[in-house]
């Protein structure tokens, strides 16, 4: 589990903002359950994203898929990178340097 901080501005409906990325950056049926967004993509078993921090944080579970061919992991990653970048307002070079 990892949680990644939002940038000001973005926290302003998260909700809508984490399910329209999701649908986006990964072309699939989002499930809700309960206060949790959830999909399935390529390497990832799971991909579970939830609002924390008093809505200033974003909190992601994921689960790997061991047997993945190469090709799908680096695509499965590029997509998370791209999901990270247009949930937080955050680069994946900013992200790294918070961290």
């Amino acid at each position: 589990m990892q949680e990644y901080p939002v940038k000001r501005g973005f926290t302003k409906d998260l909700n809508t903002t984490i399910v329209e990325g999701l649908t986006e950056c990964f072309g699939t049926a989002v499930k809700k359950q309960g206060d949790h967004y959830q999909v399935s993509y390529g390497a990832l078993k799971l991909l579970d994203v939830t609002v924390g921090g008093g809505g200033k944080t974003v909190i992601v579970r994921t689960e790997s898929d061991k047997d993945a061919s190469d090709e799908v992991i680096l695509d499965t990653n590029r997509r998370f990178r791209k999901y990270l970048d247009r949930v937080t307002g955050f680069s994946t070079k900013e992200r790294v340097k918070k961290a």
